[in-house]
């Protein structure tokens, strides 16, 4: 059974951190809050340790870790040979929802980076997190605290619903701040690369880095990837969901023809929209949760995970989302929404 052991989130209790780290350091599974998702830790230098974070939640072992360190002297533990680049950007972002790919050092097991001679490492920025990491004083792999291609989660409640009985020990620090992953920077090619956007956005990557480039791939499990978040079906809920793109009034016309035709059938639709949205779907008897104002990504953000999870849980049949902005935090709003959609987006300007 696993326990659930709630913190303050600001100034966590040092007798459970210290219980919490003698179970990372003992080989066991702990899920922890960050300021991105919660994680599911464990030793990262611990092979079989690390192997049950993959067990636990069904993930292959072709989808890399995120490995956590407390702070910079930590990565030589992780990486070798720190490049400056990666200084400077520490500087700029950490502790923060940055990750960098880094080359290995051999006290990391291969299986943490899918078998490739890169690792990625990120500083957290949440007091849990770094209290658990220095108590346990060694790095924390950590993926996301759900079981595989499910929404990440954002509460303890989520991590419970999905892992219980899986792992350990769940400590609670309330709701996550961010609500999406970290942003993944690749520097171990001469091209520093956004692997996968998050938390912190291209345009403030690019005042630090401005040559820094984005390609966005949508992998298969097959496939050995040098990042987490790469493969096409990721953060999905048990519901198809559908993105529907193009300008506001062709979109949000077309999710009301999709969510008739659900209800024609006798289907649920579910539909997740901002505020603005609301007056022109209000009428359709859908299960129907708003984002946050349009404009506000932050709070969309932090939303988003949470209310695809509580669609779910409603029982809809389609989940129907509208497009949004992709600058800023948009641009991981919208990657999180094509790989929940698993690649389903349906552009309503070509639909009239």
């Amino acid at each position: 059974m696993t326990i659930v052991i709630t913190l303050d989130p600001v100034s966590p209790d040092q007798h459970v951190i210290q219980h919490a780290a003698a179970l990372l350091r003992a080989g066991r599974l702990v899920a922890f809050p960050t300021e991105t998702v919660y994680g599911l830790g464990a030793n990262a230098c611990d092979a079989a340790a690390v192997e049950r974070i993959f067990v636990a939640k069904g993930r292959p072992a072709t989808d890399p870790l995120i490995v956590h360190v407390a702070d910079l002297d930590m990565i030589d533990q992780v990486a070798l040979a720190l490049p400056p680049l990666a200084e400077l950007l520490g500087k700029h972002f950490w502790p923060g929802p940055l990750t960098l790919i880094l080359r290995r050092s051999p006290t990391i097991p291969p299986s943490v980076s899918a078998g490739k001679a890169s690792v990625a490492v990120r500083i957290p920025a949440h007091p849990i997190a770094l209290a658990l990491i220095r108590a346990a004083g060694v790095p924390i792999a950590a993926p996301s605290a759900n079981r595989f291609s499910r929404p990440s989660p954002t509460t303890a409640q989520h991590v419970f619903e999905d892992l219980d009985g899986r792992i350990d020990l769940i400590l609670d620090g309330g709701p996550t701040a961010i609500g999406v992953e970290s942003t993944i920077l690749d520097l171990s090619s001469a091209q520093a690369e956004i692997l996968r956007p998050g938390g912190v956005s291209l345009e403030a990557l690019r005042e630090v880095l401005p040559n820094v480039s984005y390609t966005p791939r949508y992998l298969g499990t097959e496939t050995t990837a040098t990042a987490p978040g790469s493969l096409l079906k990721h953060y999905s809920p048990r519901a198809e969901l559908l993105l529907i793109t193009g300008q506001r009034n062709a979109a949000l016309r077309l999710i009301q023809t999709k969510a008739q035709l659900l209800i024609n059938q006798r289907q649920v639709p579910g539909i997740l929209v901002p505020e603005e949205d609301l007056a022109v779907v209000a009428g359709l008897p859908a299960q129907i949760l708003t984002l946050g104002p349009e404009r506000d990504l932050d709070a969309i953000a932090h939303a988003l995970f949470a209310n695809i999870r509580e669609l779910d849980r409603r029982s809809v049949d389609t989940i129907l989302v509208r497009g949004l902005s992709q600058t800023g935090l948009g641009l991981a709003i919208w990657d999180r929404l094509v790989r929940a959609a698993i690649g389903r987006v349906i552009d309503a300007d070509k639909e009239q």
